[in-house]
Parts: structure tokens; C-alpha cells; sequence
């Protein structure tokens, strides 16, 4: 039988240059409560993702709870966001007491749809979570107005964007505040871990100090906090990692390419939506935006308008192909499926219907794709796909 392939597989970098980069811990002591390995990688993050405010976290989920405890307006619970996303996303809009607002998504980007957003807003809306969905940018220029606008502040899900560029800039300057996963499943990675970009100096300690209980030195504390701060353990992952970053995105473009060249031959295909004419949609190309080629999503279905409109068949093509591959020893994602408006921690805070999201969620299935994945194990998933079709 062939070798077992999963959806994922972390970047380590090589045993040796992870022993030698925690060398130092033996010398300090320092565990933890923001060493000098924790320290450096900040400013190594700051530079690479282009950001002036990075605090680090020990995971991307304390991370976006942080941000929104802190930049979300005082006194008003409702949260608006999407529910094609990963349960994190919600669950930390949820944990903080305030009520999550589903609102539907883009049908040729997945990300929130700034148009319906607007017609959510009202007086009790505390901020705008949109989440950049697969390395898809959201339409940036949009919030920006939005928040100008009501004077929301538009917090970030950035969790698929590490390294992300729009017009030259970081995709963290973007919004009032972006969240970074370093889960080991990302492109990078500090085996766990997140950071927050706010170009706020002042909300930036605020929320730094939310992954200490809110301490100020040793005697006070100004905001109740969590204990979520990076391991200096962590950090050296992340500081090895970071020197491969380049090699990294490389490798899955070159997977990414494998996928597309494969599933698009003899049908039309447009490069700009994503679609072919063999029943399916990649990710699109986004004008002015260098990916990470951080997942690589197939929507099933037939597409229209430039794929603003489409009818999948309730995932049984899905299906189809997840039992064909899983014939062959390869285990896919149905991600996001189910979207996170029918967990059952949520049936309380209801909603509207969201069917462009429900629509992709039943049709949505994620390939293998990690650095080290073997071409020749790409073709053979692509053409197992596609024979699928």
C-alpha cells in the first residue's frame, strides 16, 4: 500500500540547528515570561511581516482574544463575523461573553462580504472580525471605509495570511489589528503559537499584557488577562523556521502548481476566477496580492458570472473523491465543513441564514499540501481527483 499521506505535515528545520539555537536557554535559565528567544523572534517577525507592533502568544486563539478584548468597543457584546472559518475564529468572539453575528460570505473570494456586513451593523456591534480565507485577502478597502465609517474597529483573523503581501504591504498593517496562527499545521510555524499586529503602541502592551494576567511589574495588574505567553522553546522553533520561510513557500507553490496544471488540463480554465469547465474552482488570483500558497481548496460544482454565483451538489462529489482518495492512502479536508453557525455551542445566538457559506462548506475539499510533500505523490493525487470529476 502506498505511504499514508495527510492533509498536512509541519516544517521542522534540521535537529542540530534547533539544539544549537536553544544552547542559550541552559546559559539564561529563562523558560518562559518573555525571554530573549522569545524577544529576538519578535523582532525578526516585526521585520519579515512588516509590522511595527508584534506581541507573541502561545497560540493564535489567546492571540485573537486579546485583540478583541482589548479593541472592541466597551459596552457592546455583538461581534460580527463569518462562519466559514475554523471553530478558533468564533469560539473566541463566544469565550469573551460577546454574542457572535454571522454574516455570508464573497462567493469568488470566501471571505466576509463587506456589502452585507454593513446592513448588520447597529448599536450594539463592539467590532468586525473578517478572516482571510486560504491566503484569500479580504476586501481590505472596504472595511477600511466601514470602520471609518461607524468607527468599528476591524480585527483580523490572519491565521492563513503569514507572509501575505497586499500592494507591497504586510497584510498586518491592514485593520485595526491582525491575529497570526504559528500552529505547527501553518507555513510557519512555533510548533504552537500566534502573534498580534496592532499599529497601536499603546494597545500593543495592552495586549501583551493580557498574555500575563494583565501584570504591570509585580504588584498590579490593570487588565484581567490569561497566562498565554510563548515558550522560549517555541521561539527557537519559530527562529529556525523563519530562516527557511523562503524554501518553504517555494516547495508548496511548486505542489500548488502540480495541482492546478493536472486538474485544469484539457478544459478551459480562467486563471483569474479559478474556473474550469470541468466542474470545478481554485483559489482565484487576487490583483496586487503575493500568496503563501497556504492551502489548496477545490470547490465542486458548476459556476457562473465568474463564479459570483454556483450550485454545488451537496457535497457528493466531496465524497466521492475523499473515498477515492483515501483509497489510495490520502487523507484530505473537508475545511470548513461544518460551518461554525451549526456547532451546537452555537444554536443559542441564531442568526441569519449565510447560503453563499453553506453552499462552499458542503462543496469544499482541502488537498494535501506541505513542503515535503513528493511531486509524484501530487500528481497521483490530482489525477485521482480529477478522475473523480
Amino acid at each position: 500500500m502506498n505511504k499514508r499521506i495527510n492533509v498536512t505535515k509541519p516544517s521542522i528545520p534540521p535537529f542540530d540547528e534547533y539544539c544549537e539555537e536553544i544552547k542559550s536557554v541552559w546559559e539564561t535559565g529563562m523558560l518562559t515570561n518573555f525571554g530573549p528567544l522569545e524577544n529576538k523572534l519578535k523582532g525578526m517577525l516585526e521585520d519579515y511581516l512588516d509590522v511595527e507592533n508584534l506581541p507573541l502568544f502561545a497560540n493564535g486563539h489567546q492571540a485573537l482574544m486579546a485583540a478583541i478584548r482589548t479593541l472592541a468597543i466597551p459596552g457592546r457584546r455583538s461581534v460580527i463575523t463569518t462562519p466559514f472559518t475554523f471553530a478558533s475564529t468564533t469560539e473566541a468572539i463566544a469565550g469573551l461573553g460577546l454574542k457572535p453575528v454571522f454574516c455570508d460570505v464573497d462567493p469568488v473570494t470566501y471571505t466576509l462580504d463587506p456589502a452585507k456586513v454593513e446592513a448588520l451593523i447597529d448599536g450594539d456591534t463592539a467590532a468586525i472580525v473578517p478572516v482571510h480565507v486560504y491566503g484569500n485577502v479580504c476586501d481590505t478597502e472596504s472595511f477600511e471605509n466601514i470602520s471609518r465609517k461607524y468607527n468599528i474597529p476591524v480585527i483580523y483573523d490572519a491565521a492563513h495570511c503569514f507572509g501575505v503581501t497586499k500592494n507591497a504591504k504586510g497584510i498586518g498593517t491592514y485593520g485595526t489589528a491582525s491575529m497570526f496562527s504559528f500552529h505547527a499545521t501553518k507555513a510557519f510555524n512555533t510548533v504552537e503559537g500566534g502573534a498580534v499586529a496592532v499599529a497601536d503602541r499603546g494597545k500593543a502592551e495592552l495586549i501583551r499584557r493580557y498574555s500575563s494576567y494583565g501584570l504591570v511589574g509585580q504588584e498590579d495588574a490593570d487588565v484581567t488577562g490569561t497566562n498565554a505567553k510563548m515558550t522560549e522553546f517555541s521561539a527557537a522553533m519559530g527562529i529556525c523556521n523563519l530562516r527557511h520561510i523562503g524554501d518553504v513557500i517555494q516547495k508548496r507553490k511548486n505542489i500548488c502548481e502540480i495541482y492546478r496544471r493536472i486538474l485544469t488540463r484539457g478544459a478551459d480554465f480562467d486563471e483569474k476566477t479559478g474556473i474550469s469547465a470541468a466542474g470545478i474552482k481554485l483559489l482565484p488570483e487576487q490583483e496586487g496580492v503575493a500568496k503563501n500558497y497556504a492551502y489548496f481548496p477545490v470547490i465542486f460544482g458548476k459556476f457562473s458570472n465568474g463564479g459570483a454565483s454556483f450550485e454545488g451538489d451537496g457535497g457528493r462529489t466531496v465524497e466521492k473523491c475523499v473515498a477515492a482518495l483515501e483509497a489510495e492512502n490520502v487523507f484530505p479536508r473537508r475545511y470548513f465543513y461544518p460551518l461554525t453557525s451549526e456547532f451546537s455551542c452555537m444554536k443559542p445566538f441564531g442568526g441569519l441564514p449565510t447560503p453563499v457559506a453553506k453552499e462552499l462548506s458542503e462543496n469544499v475539499l482541502c488537498l494535501p499540501l506541505y513542503a515535503e510533500l513528493d511531486p509524484e505523490d501530487a500528481e497521483r493525487i490530482a489525477r485521482t481527483v480529477r478522475s473523480c470529476l
